[in-house]
């Protein structure tokens, strides 16, 4: 009898969290996954009725419930699902000579010009300095922006330099084990050659350190100007085969790794 009483007693705690998630005045969940680009609405209420999906936490496996895109965190087999149409998410190839800024009083060129005519107000995630390229983030997400930025979540960065003479092991093992400069001691998370010519060598850098110039500074510490500098990745998001100063927007999987690797340092 305690049991049964208690597995009731779960079973309306259960049901109370997941009418709680319901909003009368929302928009059908599957016709909000739809949208999103999981399918069908009819594949999409598959999804909900195999109980892959989950609103605010609580799994969900009815018809009928109404959720508000503007509020809900709907999650797919654990992967957070952008519902929010208002919301954009843009990965941009910053080429070399362009600031990272979305405006200049002083007439140079800016990531702002480059996407001039989006009708969203845009703002960058972090920056390159205007001699580096590659890889930068823009959004109008203020709180995914807010989160990959702050150096709490540790969010790794990619990056090829291009470096003067061959580079040595021992280098390597210095920028492992840590090199200290004039703010404060950096280690990176990875390294390696990817290539080696007469004069100079490729080297691939992987830290979460998000201070002005780190790489430019870290390697000139050891000996190694950077002649070139490109960021090829931040966290799951890679720069690909994308030409100089074009767009693209970030893929579903892509948000939701994102998404997901904040998540595990919340």
């Amino acid at each position: 009898m305690a049991s049964t009483l208690m597995n009731s007693e779960a079973d309306s705690e259960s049901f109370s969290r997941q009418t709680s998630t319901k909003d009368a005045d929302g928009i059908r969940l599957q016709k909000v996954l739809a949208a999103a680009g999981l399918g069908s609405r009819r594949a999409c209420e598959e999804l909900i009725a195999a109980g892959r999906v989950t609103v605010n936490g609580v799994r969900v496996d009815e018809m009928g419930m109404r959720v508000d895109p503007l509020t809900a965190v709907i999650h797919v087999d654990g992967a957070r699902v952008n519902v929010r149409s208002d919301l954009v998410y843009l990965a941009l190839n910053k080429p070399r000579g362009v600031l990272s800024a979305m405006s200049d009083s002083r007439g140079r060129q800016t990531v702002g010009d480059l996407v001039a005519d989006r009708p969203e107000r845009l703002f960058h995630v972090g920056r390159l300095d205007a001699d580096s390229e590659g890889l930068l983030l823009l959004t109008n997400d203020g709180e995914l922006a807010h989160h990959l930025m702050h150096p709490a979540f540790g969010v790794s960065k990619t990056y090829l330099a291009t470096v003067p003479g061959p580079v040595s092991r021992q280098v390597g093992r210095q920028l492992l084990a840590g090199v200290v400069l004039e703010d404060g001691p950096v280690t990176v998370d990875r390294f390696r050659v990817v290539q080696t010519q007469e004069d100079r060598s490729i080297v691939e850098v992987v830290l979460h350190e998000g201070r002005n110039h780190i790489v430019r500074r870290l390697l000139a510490a050891v000996g190694h100007p950077v002649e070139r500098l490109v960021r090829t990745e931040i966290g799951p998001v890679r720069l690909g085969g994308m030409r100089a100063g074009t767009l693209r927007d970030l893929s579903r999987s892509e948000l939701a790794a994102l998404h997901g690797l904040l998540d595990k340092t919340t």
